[in-house]
């Protein structure tokens, strides 16, 4: 399954991450005392989401064999006091009608990110 390691050293608050074979780097803005070198935790989190949705409505639709020719997620984590929710915005492009349309939002509250986030998961965490 998925895995990363994240590293930070004196630079704050530029973190490596490894992945996979990818290298990544995030950070925080200059209002936070970073050097924006990177996309935050927050941004990663919703690419996260919003890269989930894509895929799997892009090999929703090449299964059903529907003309779509993009599909786009815009995706933001909203903070109103201590609350917190994801608004996704979803438009597909391409020879598709409306119910099509709204068969992909139905799946795409489904994809596994989507579910993950909306059934909350437990972390472990242990010292080395």
């Amino acid at each position: 399954m998925a895995h990363a390691k994240a590293s930070i050293g004196t630079t704050n608050y530029q973190t490596a991450i490894v992945t996979g074979h990818h290298r990544l780097t995030a950070d925080e803005g200059p209002a936070l005392g970073g050097k924006d070198v990177g996309p935050g935790p927050y941004e990663l989190l919703t690419s996260a989401l919003a890269a989930c949705t894509a895929i799997t409505l892009r090999m929703y639709a090449e299964r059903k064999q529907w003309p779509v020719t993009a599909v786009h997620a815009d995706v933001h984590f909203v903070r109103e006091g201590d609350k917190q929710h994801i608004d996704r915005v979803l438009t597909i492009e391409g020879g598709v009608d409306a119910e099509q349309k709204k068969r992909m939002a139905d799946i795409a509250e489904r994809t596994p990110v989507t579910l993950t986030l909306k059934g909350g998961l437990e972390i472990r965490t242990t010292l080395a």
